[in-house]
């Protein structure tokens, strides 16, 4: 049986169709600003919607920037945990970003808050590679994921996505880590930046979507 449409997402520039409510998606790559960009495209909420976005470098006003740059207002619709800068409105710093059973809990709070708000969420981790780096074991990665973040877009209205910088030293193959993670996502988006403004995305695990897609980064 299909899904309502207001039970799907939409990512328009990304073109892959309607989203359905409680995909999650790994996003990997080894550019970090078409990574960035890309995951940004995706979490911007719409109006009737909230980001929730955990972002393991970057300040909460950074990240409200970044999705305000996507969709007009965006930003204030945002719940951030930040690993850089300071707490403010709808903004909560990372005291230990190690400590992944204060970090799952504490993100799977905000997105509970969120959900007071309004239902539907998109939520986002970038980066994961940054946890892992900080992780003693890539298996509480995994626990982290599976425990807080994938478990909240199933029990939830949402959609979720997981940024790993290829590119990373995180101490162990990154190409282990993505291919023991993407058991655990419904879908797969390979970013390849392929000219200045530009990137080519390999997708896997969406229905309405193309094998490949050129988008502007």
């Amino acid at each position: 049986m299909s899904l309502r449409s207001s039970e799907t997402f939409t990512a328009d520039s990304m073109g892959l169709g309607a989203i359905d409510s409680g995909t999650s998606i790994l996003l990997v790559g080894d550019d970090s600003d078409a990574l960035q960009s890309v995951f940004y495209q995706l979490v911007a909420a719409q109006e009737d919607e909230r980001s929730v976005v955990l972002a393991t470098n970057d300040s909460g006003r950074m990240v409200q920037r970044a999705l305000d740059k996507v969709t007009r207002g965006s930003g204030s619709r945002s719940s951030v945990l930040a690993g850089a800068g300071v707490s403010g409105t709808n903004v909560e710093t990372i005291d230990d970003l190690g400590d992944l059973t204060k970090l799952g809990m504490n993100f799977s709070m905000l997105l509970s808050e969120s959900q007071q708000k309004t239902p539907r969420f998109r939520s986002g981790i970038y980066l994961c590679t940054s946890i892992c780096e900080e992780a003693t074991d890539v298996r509480s990665v995994y626990r982290l994921l599976n425990s807080n973040f994938l478990s909240d877009i199933r029990r939830g209205e949402g959609i979720g996505v997981c940024a790993l910088d290829t590119n990373s030293d995180i101490g162990t193959s990154v190409d282990s880590v993505v291919a023991g993670m993407k058991t655990s996502f419904n879908a797969c988006i390979e970013v390849e930046k392929t000219g200045r403004r530009e990137a080519t995305l390999t997708i896997s695990g969406f229905a309405e979507a193309d094998e490949t897609v050129t988008v502007s980064v």
